[in-house]
């Protein structure tokens, strides 16, 4: 029987099928919006669209919406869906996986494949991609947009010291008013944002483990860039990172439940 990984975010919902083989099928992903329940069923809506029968799936949910999964047969925390996902996606078992959300950043120490500790910043926006996006609508971008341009600049006029995301708006809105090149001001954001990541992941030990960054932020060639000169150690990403929720919550229907 075909497996359904379902993982709703405060930001995005995505969607994991795997065969009964464990062999990853499709990946759909769509913004979450006001309502959890309809981006759920939105996405289990398209998956007609390649001749799946829902009813003839399990189906395991994550993420902070995974209780509106009616239909799951499992609920499992984002924390060890994320771990399991990155496990397969990255074939490792001993590794510091760091997954940067829409409302919270989570640093977990993986050992033989399982969790082993974690910390989790989900009290402010700032240092997650909420914080992001937020800086990327004062300049009228998108936050790909930011990132690109963050990547011109040469992080030698500004910076952003502030760690509350109003203070820190407050700090850029100053620095455009001074006229401040818009690059070097993106760079300061991106900069900031992989500093706090960075000082988040110090409290959780890695020993020489690879570090592995999943979430919608993977997709960000220069932040990622930006993570390891913070983290003073080599960021590995893949293009199916974004998605270890939803594969790891389909994981789990693979083994019985305790």
């Amino acid at each position: 029987m075909k497996r359904i990984g379902i993982d709703i975010g405060s930001t995005n919902a995505k969607l994991a099928l795997l065969d009964e083989k464990g062999i990853v099928l499709h990946l759909l992903a769509q913004e979450t919006g006001f309502s959890s329940l309809e981006a759920c069923n939105s996405l289990l809506g398209r998956l007609g669209e390649f001749g799946i029968d829902v009813s003839e799936c399990r189906i395991a949910s994550t993420g902070y919406g995974r209780d509106i999964v009616k239909n799951a047969e499992r609920r499992i925390t984002e924390i060890s869906c994320h771990a399991k996902g990155a496990a397969r996606i990255f074939s490792r078992s001993d590794f510091l996986l760091i997954d940067v959300g829409g409302q919270d950043t989570k640093v977990i120490s993986v050992r033989r494949g399982e969790v082993e500790d974690f910390a989790m910043n989900d009290k402010c926006s700032a240092g997650t991609g909420r914080f992001l996006d937020v800086m990327a609508k004062i300049f009228g971008l998108d936050v790909g947009s930011l990132v690109e341009l963050a990547s011109k600049g040469r992080g030698t006029s500004v910076g952003i010291s502030s760690l509350c995301t109003v203070f820190a708006e407050s700090e850029v809105i100053s620095l455009i008013g001074r006229a401040v090149p818009k690059e070097e001001i993106a760079y300061a954001i991106v900069y900031s944002i992989a500093q706090k990541v960075a000082s988040q992941a110090a409290r959780i030990s890695a020993d020489d483990s690879g570090v592995f960054l999943t979430g919608g932020m993977c997709e960000n060639a220069f932040f990622v860039e930006m993570l390891s000169e913070c983290l003073k150690k080599r960021v590995v990403t893949d293009p199916k990172a974004r998605y270890a929720g939803c594969i790891g919550a389909a994981m789990f229907l693979e083994t019985p439940m305790n």
